[in-house]
Formats: structure tokens, sequence, C-alpha cells
């Protein structure tokens, strides 16, 4: 019994998924329903946990600040309503728990931006300009 519900488990788990940190600004595209309409809709914000590891049950704790109040939001990262996670910046933090920022303003609610390689999230191709580079260097010798 308990090999099956471990084999329907792993199924139920989403396969493409970011890597997401704590301090990372995250857009987590979620399907909304509304009467018989189905929408999607866009929550942009700082993942202030990750919690319950990587199973069934783990989730994403996201907060943003509207109109000075802030609002957080706890998504399960497997749930079927979640079209998509985006990373769209990472910040440098040093905790694995960033609640003090509920109550940080100003200054120190900010963190310390990161580098990281956007090309893991863009799926747009490279363009290439290699051919027109090898015109310009034949006009030039002719």
């Amino acid at each position: 019994m308990n090999k099956e519900i471990k084999q329907f488990n792993k199924e139920q788990l989403k396969q493409a998924l970011p890597d997401i940190r704590p301090g990372d600004t995250v857009r987590v595209h979620q399907k909304i329903k509304e009467k018989k309409k189905e929408r999607v809709q866009v929550f942009e914000g700082l993942v202030l946990a990750k919690k319950h590891g990587t199973g069934n049950s783990a989730t994403l704790t996201v907060r943003k600040v509207v109109a000075g109040i802030g609002v957080e939001r706890v998504f399960p990262f497997h749930s079927l309503n979640i079209e998509k996670i985006e990373v769209v910046k990472r910040g440098r933090v040093r905790r694995a728990k960033l609640y003090y920022i509920r109550g940080a303003k100003g200054k120190r609610a900010r963190l310390k931006k990161m580098d990281f390689e956007q090309t893991a999230l863009e799926e747009t191709p490279e363009k290439k300009p290699e051919p027109k580079q090898a015109e310009q260097t034949q006009e030039k010798t002719e």
C-alpha cells in the first residue's frame, strides 16, 4: 500500500520548475476560474520562504506591497492551478526564511542584487549577427 501511495505522489509532481530561493522576486501565473470563464492572474513579489521540501506539499510564500499594505500568498508548488513561475531577479540573502521583511521599511526592506543567468529563463532563440560581420570584412578587403 505504501508503495502505491508513493508512486501516485510521484506522478503528481511537476517536472519543469525553476530554481527558486528565498530572496528571489518571482512572477507566479495562476489560473483563476470565474463562473464559466478561466483566466490567468499574475502575482509578482518577493519569496519569503520555501517550505515542506520537494514533495507534493511543497509551498512558496510570496509577499508584495500594494498601496502601502503587505499582501502575502502561499502557493503550492505542484498545484494544477499554477501555470508557471518565473524568476524576475535574484536577491542575496543569508537566511532561509525572510520573515523580518514584514516589519522592515525603506532601506532595511531592500535586498542586495545577485547576478544570475537569464538564458535559462528565456525561450527565445538567439539572433546570429555573425554573417553580417563576415560580409563587412569581405567588403573591406575588396
